[in-house]
């Protein structure tokens, strides 16, 4: 078994004295593991390091084996991304979210995002709007997903400001009115793609995106959200000037 793709990668973990293990988003292949031999080698580490984009050729005796992975620079995005705290805890939220697709199922829309995502990752108000996206990719992806195109109530496409915690729709401001106490807001720029995000709007998002992952997968599953995530957020908000959740009115 032998094919060539285009990946990028989320992290490696060491495997005998000299190799490791590479686990790759891949564009045809899904997310992918392979032994890479001489890993660890000051030739194959710069290379191998998360967020580089790499040219892959992946062999195995059978398919189902963990098989051998040859890994060539496309793009060093390591260095730039390491030099940022939330670069640093963006890529591995992102690489966790990941993880929560079962392994080799093929995800090409999220392979896409993630090239996006790695050329900005070091922009942190710019992170923090497409980190958002994705997480709502995630959930689609994951066949929870949001629908946020017209109002749940009155089927309205224009001002809509809220998200029900209940079916997951979005509602207009004068329909949710009576209980806006129990909805979670919906930003702007969510709401309308054309429109850039502020810090307060990535605060809502991402409490958003967090409420529908803890319900919908990380509860179901018995797990916890990753730890990355509560990085990212921080760091974001130390870069952005934004208060806490439940620092400001929804």
């Amino acid at each position: 078994m032998e094919w060539r793709d285009e990946g990028i990668i989320l992290g490696t973990r060491r495997h005998g004295e000299t190799s490791v293990i590479l686990e790759v988003m891949t564009r045809s292949h899904g997310r992918h593991l392979g032994m890479v031999r001489g890993g660890r080698s000051r030739k194959q580490q710069p290379v191998l390091q998360a967020g580089n984009r790499v040219d892959l050729v992946w062999r195995a005796r059978l398919d189902e084996h963990l098989g051998t992975f040859q890994a060539e620079a496309i793009e060093l995005n390591a260095a730039r991304l390491f030099d940022s705290a939330a670069a640093v805890f963006g890529l591995q939220t992102i690489a966790a979210h990941l993880r929560l697709m079962p392994e080799r199922d093929v995800h090409p829309a999220l392979f896409e995002t993630l090239a996006v995502l790695i050329t900005h990752l070091d922009e942190p108000l710019l992170a923090g709007e497409l980190v958002a996206r994705f997480e709502l990719m995630v959930l689609e992806e994951l066949g929870f997903g949001l629908d946020l195109s017209e109002c749940a109530a009155t089927g309205v496409r224009t001002d809509l400001v809220y998200v029900s915690p209940k079916s997951g729709r979005a509602v207009s401001r004068a329909a949710g009115a009576p209980w806006r106490e129990r909805m979670l807001v919906l930003p702007d720029f969510l709401a309308a793609p054309a429109r850039r995000a502020d810090p307060v709007a990535i605060d809502h998002a991402f409490r958003l995106t967090g409420f529908f992952l803890a319900r919908h997968v990380y509860e179901p599953r018995g797990i916890s959200e990753p730890e990355a995530r509560a990085g990212f957020l921080a760091a974001l908000r130390k870069l952005n000037g934004a208060a806490a959740p439940g620092e400001h009115a929804a």
